[in-house]
């Protein structure tokens, strides 16, 4: 049985076992993509995000619905309105980031049929709750400048454990282990990964530096 048909929430769960670290490529050119999103599969990152406000992003979601393997989800982030929803769906996306939390947003992408991995934007307990009663599963923290390790940890003390939390915002190499420590399931890792126009050498060397502080983070929790 392919990746494709085993269920999204089964596909989803080998990409978190595989690398719980979400890239996103905000800034990118189609003619960039491919290349880019090759180097991040062969370093492990199986979750990759291209924020709709980045360049020709349409044909960017073409080019990865065409090239990545099967095991690896794929999306649009910065998901505002309902209309770019239907959009991002339409392009056979199965990931969606969005900076806020929108009940009817999140209860449309994760509906029967139609499913997608909806990762809403939280920043409060009362906005990760609504997140969560209307059907998301992964919550992003943000910006977790504000949300910081001590914060997170209250939230987690708090939230049910089916929520997972992914601080999204200013993540890198060295405040990974706080925000681990604090209750981190993930995280969405943006400008310490991937700036608009960097090599896909730089990004190899970026994301071996940020998925070896994973792994060094997950093995000292051991």
């Amino acid at each position: 049985m392919s990746m494709l048909q085993l269920g999204l929430q089964l596909r989803l769960q080998h990409a978190l076992n595989q690398l719980p670290l979400v890239a996103i490529l905000r800034g990118i050119r189609p003619s960039e993509v491919q290349a880019c999103a090759d180097v991040l599969y062969e370093e492990g990152f199986r979750l990759i995000e291209v924020p709709l406000n980045s360049p020709d992003v349409w044909q960017s979601l073409d080019v990865l619905a065409r090239s990545l393997p099967d095991d690896a989800l794929f999306g649009a982030g910065t998901v505002l309105t309902m209309t770019d929803l239907q959009r991002v769906r339409d392009t056979g996306a199965r990931l969606v980031v969005m900076p806020h939390t929108d009940a009817a947003m999140i209860a449309n992408a994760v509906q029967a049929g139609q499913e997608m991995i909806c990762m809403p934007g939280v920043s409060s307990v009362t906005e990760a709750l609504t997140a969560l009663n209307a059907g998301a599963r992964l919550l992003k923290t943000y910006p977790a400048e504000l949300i910081t390790p001590t914060v997170l940890k209250a939230m987690r003390t708090v939230l049910p454990a089916r929520a997972q939390l992914f601080p999204v915002g200013g993540i890198d190499a060295q405040n990974m282990s706080a925000y681990r420590k604090a209750g981190a399931d993930g995280f969405g890792l943006g400008g310490s990964l991937y700036r608009a126009g960097m090599s896909v050498d730089e990004l190899r060397q970026t994301a071996r530096t940020l998925t070896q502080a994973w792994h060094n983070q997950a093995c000292s929790m051991l």
